[in-house]
């Protein structure tokens, strides 16, 4: 979500969570103080926050890597539940050392390693080293551009990581397709945008309500 009103619609078509950020259309960045303040007022459900100052790719610098720290704290200040990262070495492996360092500041809220995953040249491999920086969760295609397209590698992953670390499908899931990904990976929580809902700059909340509570049916059917 990129927006306070988006959030409250997510709230009310019956979401359990949401990621706040800024530009989407850059693939989601840090979202700014006043709109974490203004989701954080308007919003009853768990928020995770975005830690990403730029677009591009996610081989951050030492100043970049402090900043992100800064961000950090800002959303433990603002009242975020969460927050959502990602960094990555040049040869396309998880940032350990890094990761590690702000999973570690982040202290009791939750991180979630964005789709920078997908990058990665070795999912199982870099899904061992995102368990050992202590990240939460995985937000993941299967490496694909879309969860659909890579359910079999999501159902592998989730095997894989059992009950060390939870995996987040992601990307293009709908209420049309959400059962079969369920089916196929084995997964019980996911991750939507409903960006063909509400695409970049449109403010059509209602359908995005009605879209998120289509999702929400579609999903206490299978849990």
């Amino acid at each position: 979500m990129q927006t306070a009103e988006a959030a409250v619609a997510a709230e009310r078509g019956g979401a359990h969570r949401v990621e706040l950020c800024a530009d989407l259309a850059a693939g989601g960045l840090t979202p700014s103080e006043e709109l974490m303040r203004q989701a954080r007022d308007q919003v009853r459900l768990p928020i995770f926050a975005m830690i990403r100052r730029r677009a591009g790719d996610f081989v951050y610098s030492a100043k970049e890597v402090d900043r992100m720290g800064r961000d950090i704290d800002a959303a433990r200040r603002l009242g975020m539940n969460g927050v959502v990262l990602g960094l990555l070495t040049p040869d396309r492996r998880v940032d350990v050392p890094r990761t590690k360092e702000l999973v570690k500041f982040a202290g009791h809220l939750p991180v979630t390693f964005h789709r920078a995953f997908d990058a990665c040249a070795d999912l199982l491999e870099s899904l061992e080293d995102v368990i050992g920086s202590g990240a939460a969760r995985i937000l993941t295609s299967g490496g694909e551009p879309t969860a659909a397209e890579g359910a079999d590698v999501l159902a592998s992953l989730i095997d894989v990581a059992r009950e060390r670390i939870a995996i987040l499908p992601g990307g293009g899931i709908n209420a049309s397709n959400i059962a079969d990904v369920a089916e196929k990976t084995g997964a019980r929580e996911f991750h939507s945008g409903l960006g063909s809902v509400l695409a970049y700059g449109n403010e059509d909340y209602a359908a995005f309500e009605d879209e998120v509570r289509r999702l929400a049916v579609q999903l206490s059917r299978i849990a």
